[in-house]
């Protein structure tokens, strides 16, 4: 019982950062560079003092998780200028495991039959929502939204080998942080207000550093497979969380698509091939 509620809290958070991206850009008047840069800042801060300073700046991987990490970030906030937070949570999900099953491809391991069905149901689903028509998707941030799924894909296979998650973690936003700083001085575009400020601070201190640190804490205990159909509800609760607290209502395309790629990916992990990710 006690994993349960830990792991529900820790999906509630990660779903939490949709709702309050969206929050501060489209209702606090919050710049989408600044959240990005305030929440990597945040973020930087919190999992550094978790992490003890233990950090590791070097290697391959490094580099490959601080640049998926900052575009992850940027594509994320300037997505949530429009999309609504349960359509920018799917979107993101499924470019992540559609990322991960591709790159699985590429690396020429073992994909049974059930997990190419699954793959293609789910892509398939993703295709449905993005595609014109009505109610149809904003094709730019859809985009920008597309983009921050496969830089959380690429950062979650950067990770894999990663001896210590939190410290990999916390030296991966140390590093991202002066970027994102940087990006926001250079492309500006927006105002910062105090609500936006706060909402930044609360993503990157709680529902990012707490909360990505709650969750590798919890992941040997579940089990690659358990962690990743766990992430199932991201938008399931993203999307919950939009129409209580955000008044947004999904369409009857998003709910179709979302199931076609929610099932999908559920049958492609119930063989037990996708590791978990992080979101």
């Amino acid at each position: 019982m006690h994993l349960i509620l830990l792991t529900t809290l820790t999906m509630m958070a990660f779903a939490a950062n949709s709702i309050l991206n969206r929050m501060a850009v489209d209702g606090a008047g919050m710049a989408p560079m600044a959240f990005a840069a305030i929440r990597l800042v945040s973020g930087a801060l919190v999992l550094f003092v978790l992490a003890r300073g233990a950090l590791v700046f070097k290697g391959r991987r490094r580099g490959v998780g601080v640049l998926a990490l900052l575009t992850y970030a940027v594509g994320f906030s300037l997505a949530y200028g429009t999309l609504d937070a349960g359509l920018g949570a799917l979107i993101l999900f499924g470019m992540v495991q559609v990322t991960m099953f591709t790159a699985a491809v590429l690396g020429r391991d073992e994909v049974p039959l059930q997990r190419w069905i699954g793959g293609a149901l789910a892509f398939g689903g993703l295709v449905w929502l993005l595609s014109p028509g009505e109610g149809a998707v904003p094709i730019g941030p859809a985009m920008a939204m597309a983009l921050a799924g496969v830089a959380w894909g690429f950062y979650s296979l950067a990770g894999r080998g990663e001896p210590d998650a939190v410290a990999g973690t916390a030296a991966n936003f140390v590093l991202a942080a002066p970027l994102g700083l940087l990006a926001w001085a250079m492309v500006g575009g927006g105002g910062v207000s105090a609500a936006g400020i706060g909402l930044a601070v609360l993503s990157g201190a709680v529902t990012s550093g707490m909360g990505y640190a709650l969750w590798y804490r919890l992941v040997p205990q579940l089990g690659a497979s358990r962690a990743a159909v766990a992430q199932l509800t991201v938008p399931v609760i993203a999307g919950l969380g939009g129409a209580l607290l955000l008044a947004e209502v999904p369409s009857l395309r998003l709910i179709l698509s979302g199931a076609l790629v929610l099932g999908g990916v559920a049958l492609s992990l119930s063989s037990g091939w996708v590791r978990a990710g992080r979101t």
